[in-house]
């Protein structure tokens, strides 16, 4: 039995300054959230729902496809109001690059408003950075924003997917941005994820990363396709649901009761794993007992349900397209 924990409302209303080759919202230059104004009262009201009718679950409300929105001080103090984790932990990719000064206020802005962690993305150094986030001068402006907010006394952390193309830089990488807060992770293949297909980790890649850039690879979570199936994961047992906000369907999304609105959301979750058969038979079905490409469990496990689904002719909605509503189990 899987157990809804949280609930995450989203409207991707606001541009992204990249196209990054790793996206999990898939930018395409277009936004396809609904407007703002009329998501956050719908946010308002729903978080004000959960809190007398379901208290058990957590509330979250976000917006993307970047953070740069037009109005973020204001949007930064709602976020407060309503207990959302946005409040304080800001993921900076996709901004606006910002001159030195410019830079120095808006960090100003993010303390006085209560933000009091910054998230980056770096794909390798800084050329390599550029083409894959398609935007020259970007690797610059988040080591500039980042030294800001340091400076300022927010925390500070970055994430580099680590993949074939980049490992060889990784050392070179970390002499730039020093290894405190750093962490290594195995991209997924959601979004334009799958297309790294190519060039996923290896074990022969990972024998050549220094033992300081093993280290902030977190070796539990991130495995070879062989010790995945030598010892699989436990099945999930709660889920997150997403619901996000477009213009075709807000105005269903204010008229309609609450608790029909997670109902709905379960139901397709349902749906789409229940004629699926458990990881173990899966990995007897599909897996490679001398795999030696890394994955999260997460992602192998969507590797193999994805193929089931094709190979049974199913085409159920799917809940894993982060772009719609779905959900999120673990």
């Amino acid at each position: 039995m899987v157990k809804t924990t949280s609930v995450m409302l989203q409207t991707l209303c606001v541009p992204c300054a990249c196209h990054c080759r790793y996206c999990l919202l898939s930018w395409d230059g277009v936004t396809h959230g609904a407007d703002w104004e009329r998501s956050k009262r719908c946010a308002a009201a729903f978080g004000s729902w959960i809190k007398e009718q379901r208290p058990e679950l957590r509330f979250h409300f976000s917006f993307g496809y970047s953070m740069e929105h037009p109005a973020l001080p204001e949007v930064l103090d709602f976020l407060r109001e309503i207990g959302s984790v946005g409040a304080e932990y800001l993921q900076c990719d996709g901004l606006r690059i910002r001159t030195p000064d410019e830079t120095a206020a808006f960090v100003r802005m993010l303390r006085e408003h209560g933000v009091r962690h910054l998230n980056f993305t770096v794909y390798g150094t800084e050329a390599y950075h550029d083409r894959f986030a398609g935007r020259k001068g970007d690797f610059r402006w988040l080591l500039a924003l980042r030294a800001a907010a340091r400076k300022a006394g927010l925390e500070t952390s970055v994430g580099v997917p680590l993949n074939r193309e980049n490992a060889a830089q990784i050392d070179e990488l970390l002499d730039v941005l020093g290894p405190a807060g750093v962490r290594l992770f195995i991209p997924h293949a959601e979004g334009r994820g799958a297309q790294l297909e190519p060039i996923r980790l290896r074990m022969e890649d990972d024998s050549h990363l220094s033992e300081t850039a093993k280290a902030l690879l977190n070796r539990r979570v991130y495995r070879t396709e062989a010790e995945w199936i030598a010892d699989p994961p436990p099945a999930p047992t709660e889920r997150s649901l997403l619901l996000s906000l477009t213009p075709e369907n807000i105005a269903d999304f204010e008229q309609s009761d609450y608790a029909d609105i997670l109902a709905g959301a379960e139901a397709l979750d349902e749906a789409y794993y229940a004629p699926i058969p458990p990881i173990e038979e899966l990995m007897r079905l599909y897996g490679d007992p001398s795999g030696d490409a890394f994955f999260g469990a997460r992602d192998l496990a969507a590797r193999y349900q994805k193929r089931w689904l094709r190979e049974h002719g199913l085409q159920p909605y799917d809940v894993t397209d982060e772009r719609q509503t779905g959900s999120r189990r673990f």
